[in-house]
């Protein structure tokens, strides 16, 4: 059975970032004790722009520290945050579960809460502002170091310290590196995306992108999202 530790929970409120007039609340801070979790997430925390970020799919970001290391080693030791938890604007910061570990569906428990995962991130070009590294938020998409959404199925509260255990994985063969690999590798792949938008617990978004796409037999373009 898969389970860790979460080694930190932060919240954030949108502020100032980027170009101006933008706001963002990816300056997430780490924050003591047990947390209440709504069906929109962490009671304490916002999204700045509601169209793309938060809601009751995109709930809760977990990022894996296991992935800074190669960040490290690709864009060496003077990129901030780098080392850090909350470096990607997660919620959850843990070691030991990757996008290799996790599954679409799969149910954890966190604390009191019970989570289930729904897609992995969509990254955009705040992650390049956020870094100082121009291509970052592409680098993270060619990586696959993600880190991935919860859905809250059981409100409760969560708190660094808590155990992260899966009680249920549904579709044990759709691990988030396979989704990603479709999602942004073998993009065309029409089995694979049908398979893809016939996934109940998918986000309604990410199985929407996959009928598109069969409807279309091309892609949609990334460069708005990734380059701002």
């Amino acid at each position: 059975m898969t389970e860790t530790t979460i080694r930190t929970v932060l919240v954030g409120k949108a502020a100032p970032f980027g170009p101006p007039g933008r706001t963002s609340a990816i300056a997430k801070t780490p924050v003591d004790g047990p947390r209440k979790v709504g069906p929109e997430g962490f009671l304490e925390d916002e999204q700045a722009d509601r169209r793309v970020h938060g809601g009751p799919e995109k709930a809760i970001h977990h990022y894996p520290l296991d992935h800074h290391p190669a960040w490290r080693d690709d864009l060496g030791g003077d990129v901030p945050f780098l080392g850090q938890p909350g470096a990607f604007g997660e919620n959850l910061s843990t070691l030991g579960l990757t996008e290799a570990d996790v599954c679409v569906g799969d149910v954890f428990r966190a604390g009191s809460a019970v989570l289930q995962v729904t897609q992995g991130r969509q990254p955009c070009w705040k992650l390049n502002h956020r870094f100082g590294v121009p291509d970052m938020a592409k680098r993270v998409q060619t990586t696959g170091r993600t880190g991935w959404y919860y859905r809250v199925l059981e409100p409760g509260e969560i708190g660094a310290g808590d155990t992260l255990s899966l009680i249920e994985r549904p579709h044990s063969d759709w691990s988030l590196t396979r989704l990603l690999h479709v999602l942004y590798v073998d993009t065309l792949n029409r089995e694979a995306l049908a398979q893809m938008a016939a996934l109940p617990v998918l986000a309604q978004a990410w199985r929407t992108l996959a009928e598109r796409r069969l409807e279309r037999g091309a892609v949609e373009d990334w460069n708005g999202r990734l380059k701002g």
